[in-house]
């Protein structure tokens, strides 16, 4: 009797087994969704943490960079990285049968950008979200603990390699003297803020010979003289902010992106948060990836390269930066022209030479460009999430030469900074798009 129950009982098992269905998690996470959320997430930590532009594209670069070399790892229509940029080896990763590969590009995202933040505990209740959600869709505790399990190997080279890019030394270089010399930069109001990454040109790139390599025309000799070539860029800023049109103001705040923004109310100043230039861009992939239905992989794709393009172009800016030290638009109208003259936009705290967001917007323009083709239909909500309408453009030429000319809407570049950078950024742009590449037959066209 107590073998046939046995057997009964057997048969039930077996017959309840049979009739489960294995749940297929292959197309769990098929686009760049999950990733695009994750990068949300960055975004929301650095405008937390008030990382300043360049130090936010260099987060941006190397979680991207981990994302992808996943994707690269088993898929020969894409090409690793590593080898390719500067300082970096060689490397091949070997996923066990039971990774699956867009959970593992996506822990390795996680786990690359949590550890170059300061708030990590945002970062990981975030991922922890996720994770649990996509547990719930099904995949196996097994193959979750391979997948994450690769992504931190993966992850793991990355970190190596982005701890000897010069940044954490950079950490104690002396801070930037203002020297008072007739000309140069000096702190701008309302909060008078020490010269942010003074020595950002010593960090090592991913792509360029030097941070020198694209060295732009000089700005006008400086003079305070009526009449001077100077005095008429300036004179330039100054009736241009007077005389915006609604329009003009839209898009200098719609592109501020400003992270060091302060508010004075009587004797009270306070931080208003918001997106840098490269965290614009990195969103703006991100609704390219969507717009053209991108899959995972490519959309990693996309975001490595736009990274890089970003990190690249505020390493070539900033060297130009700090070696032209010129004077801001604010400072130069109060001393010379109305010292009354606010700029629409808050001056930032670096020297104006060239324009960051020139240099920036037509690099990682130029990328999406060939990416997904100039004309693409971009219906830009980036700014939406920090109060601001979306914006529309027909190609991202558009858009990045928008981004451009905001700066002298907004009162705070001259136009050969912004003309010059935008040749420098196209530059950089042009330069990494012809010197790495992501597709195999590319790469061997250039080699």
């Amino acid at each position: 009797m107590r073998l046939f129950k046995t057997i009964i009982g057997l048969c039930l098992l077996f017959s309840m087994l049979s009739c489960q269905k294995q749940v297929d998690y292959s197309i769990v996470i098929s686009d760049g969704t999950y990733l695009a959320n994750a990068q949300n997430r960055i975004t929301e930590v650095i405008i937390h943490d008030i990382f300043s532009p360049p130090v936010a594209a260099r987060i941006y670069s190397y979680s991207s960079l981990a994302a992808y070399e996943v994707a690269a790892a088993t898929d020969p229509n894409y090409v690793s990285l590593l080898g390719q940029l500067n300082g970096s080896e060689k490397t091949t990763f070997s996923p066990s049968e039971d990774v699956y590969l867009p959970l593992a590009s996506l822990a390795a995202y996680y786990y690359v950008g949590t550890g170059l933040i300061f708030s990590e505990d945002m970062m990981n209740e975030h991922r922890d979200a996720v994770f649990a959600e996509l547990k719930e869709k099904g995949i196996p505790d097994d193959v979750f603990e391979a997948s994450i399990a690769f992504g931190k190997e993966v992850g793991d080279v990355i970190k190596v390699y982005a701890s000897k890019d010069n940044y954490h030394q950079s950490r104690s270089f002396p801070k930037f003297t203002v020297t008072g010399e007739f000309g140069t930069w000096e702190p701008t109001p309302p909060a008078y803020m020490e010269a942010i990454e003074p020595h950002w040109n010593k960090i090592r790139t991913f792509v360029l010979d030097s941070a020198a390599q694209f060295k732009p025309l000089a700005p006008p000799p400086f003079s305070a003289e009526p009449g001077s070539e100077f005095y008429k860029v300036a004179k330039e800023v100054y009736d241009a902010a007077v005389k915006a049109d609604p329009e003009q103001q839209d898009i200098a705040l719609f592109w501020d992106c400003n992270p060091y923004k302060m508010n004075v109310k009587g004797h009270v100043m306070f931080a208003e948060k918001k997106i840098t230039p490269g965290g614009h861009w990195m969103s703006i992939a991100a609704i390219a990836n969507k717009a053209a239905e991108r899959d995972w992989k490519a959309s990693a794709e996309t975001f490595v390269l736009t990274g890089i393009a970003l990190n690249e172009a505020f390493i070539s800016c900033w060297d130009e930066k700090y070696r032209s030290n010129l004077i801001r638009p604010e400072t130069y109208i109060n001393q010379y022209i109305d010292e009354e003259w606010v700029p629409i936009l808050q001056t930032p705290p670096f020297p104006e030479h060239t324009s960051g967001h020139s240099v920036a917007s037509s690099a990682a323009g130029y990328t999406l460009g060939q990416l997904f083709g100039d004309e693409f239909h971009l219906v830009d909500s980036s700014e939406v999430a920090y109060g601001l309408p979306i914006r529309e453009y027909d190609s991202f030429s558009q858009a990045y030469k928008e981004a451009a000319i905001s700066r002298f809407y907004g009162g705070i570049h001259y136009m050969p900074a912004i003309d010059y950078g935008v040749t420098q950024g196209l530059s950089v742009g042009e330069y990494i798009w012809e010197n790495i590449s992501t597709k195999p037959e590319r790469l061997a066209k250039s080699n």
